[in-house]
């Protein structure tokens, strides 16, 4: 793990003028300031554009286990340690017993066939880049989802797109408070 950002890590007293509130609004929500928030706020409509599809993701039709079930799938898929990280402390946040999130990290099948039906429908999504068979939609909806559903499915893989490659390229540092669900991608 890298210890230190390719980038400047903001916090809320260096950040833009544009982006305090919003780390303002973070540091409420999650008690500090995410490394990721703090580097984003270095563009703050990235920042917001991040912030939004956040609050867009509450919105949807999904549970709260069901949304970090995605951004942890597709941070999985992308091979994203911080994300992964973060949203395993999410996952658990909603009540996913351990040994579920730790077969979510692990790209194993979940005992739920519901929530494992859309973990493998949102690893399909992002490894293949949007180009599914109409196989991998049915699944999904046999599982009990709705196809319009998937558009939901999309706003979690676009605000995870954001941040997972914000993270490679900046090599964020994991948070202090993240430490405990450090993860590396298997066969990486």
């Amino acid at each position: 793990m890298t210890l230190m950002s390719k980038f400047t890590i903001h916090t809320i007293d260096s950040a833009p003028a544009d982006s305090k509130e919003l780390l303002e609004d973070a540091k409420d929500q999650f008690g500090f300031v995410p490394n990721l928030l703090g580097e984003l706020a270095a563009a703050p409509t990235a920042l917001r554009a991040y912030m939004t599809l956040n609050g867009f993701l509450e919105e949807t039709s999904f549970s709260p286990v069901e949304q970090q079930l995605i951004i942890t799938a597709v941070s999985v898929a992308n091979s994203c340690e911080y994300c992964v990280a973060a949203h395993s402390a999410g996952l658990k946040q909603a009540g996913l017993p351990d040994e579920e999130i730790d077969a979510v990290r692990e790209g194993r099948s979940l005992s739920d066939s519901k929530l494992e039906a859309l973990r493998q429908f949102v690893a399909r999504v992002v490894e293949n880049r949007g180009f599914i068979e109409e196989s991998d939609l049915q699944d999904f909806v046999d599982a009990g989802y709705s196809r319009d559903q998937f558009y939901e499915v999309l706003v979690g893989v676009a605000m995870k797109t954001l941040s997972n490659y914000t993270n490679h390229i900046a090599e964020t540092p994991l948070d202090e408070q993240l430490e405990p669900f450090a993860w590396e991608p298997v066969g990486v």
